[in-house]
């Protein structure tokens, strides 16, 4: 699983302004998101979930490898069976963050592993919404990054679990080209929405100031 622009800012944008003790990281690929957080803040538990066994093995193997190896698990399960089984021991997160399949089956490939990290098949909108929403503790923050198309979509999908968006960023590859992704942050309350809007390079491997702020503490060479 290839280092993605998506996790990273995802993982640089999330707010911890909430201080959260337990963090769940949802489709953990590499653990690239869960190792971020972990980096960033002194959550005593980060948590994550994979379906597919060789992103998990992976992800257990970047964990054991970490500074942080004593604050981070991965369980190998989907999320629904995770959120059901979670749900009934009554566990909940602070923070859940989530970067989700979201191609549809037309685009579907012959590797089984890259239509696992990649297509809604493996984890719908629906079900990762549904699933968070027993876990997210009530004063806990959801975040995640969907296509800018999918946007509206996936809010309304999540305001009938009565969650409110109360940050957004929209994201451009440059200036002049359309808005690519957007990072949405939702909770239980309701918040002035502060949207802003983030582009990542000027020209090819020439980033903004913005992008570069966000995200060096996370690369080697920035």
């Amino acid at each position: 699983m290839k280092v993605g622009t998506d996790g990273v800012l995802l993982g640089a944008w999330c707010s911890l302004d909430h201080y959260p003790d337990t963090i769940l990281d949802v489709g953990s690929g590499t653990g690239l998101i869960a190792l971020m957080l972990a980096q960033r803040c002194d959550a005593m538990t980060i948590d994550a979930v994979e379906i597919d066994e060789s992103a998990y093995e992976q992800t257990v193997e970047n964990f054991e490898q970490s500074d942080w190896a004593d604050r981070l698990f991965c369980y190998h399960s989907p999320f629904k069976e995770f959120a059901e089984e979670m749900a009934e021991e009554e566990e909940q997160y602070d923070l859940i963050i989530s970067n989700p399949p979201f191609y549809t089956d037309e685009y579907e490939t012959e590797d089984d592993a890259r239509n696992k990290a990649r297509f809604t098949s493996s984890l719908s909108f629906e079900e990762l919404i549904k699933g968070a929403n027993h876990l997210l503790s009530p004063s806990g923050k959801f975040v995640v990054v969907v296509p800018f198309k999918e946007e509206q979509l996936f809010v309304s999908l999540a305001s009938k679990s009565k969650w409110f968006l109360n940050r957004v960023c929209r994201v451009k590859g440059t200036a002049d080209t359309e808005i690519k992704r957007s990072l949405l942050e939702f909770s239980f309350q309701e918040t002035e929405l502060v949207e802003e809007e983030l582009v990542i390079e000027i020209s090819r491997h020439n980033y903004t100031e913005r992008y570069k702020e966000l995200t060096r503490d996370f690369y080697l060479k920035m």
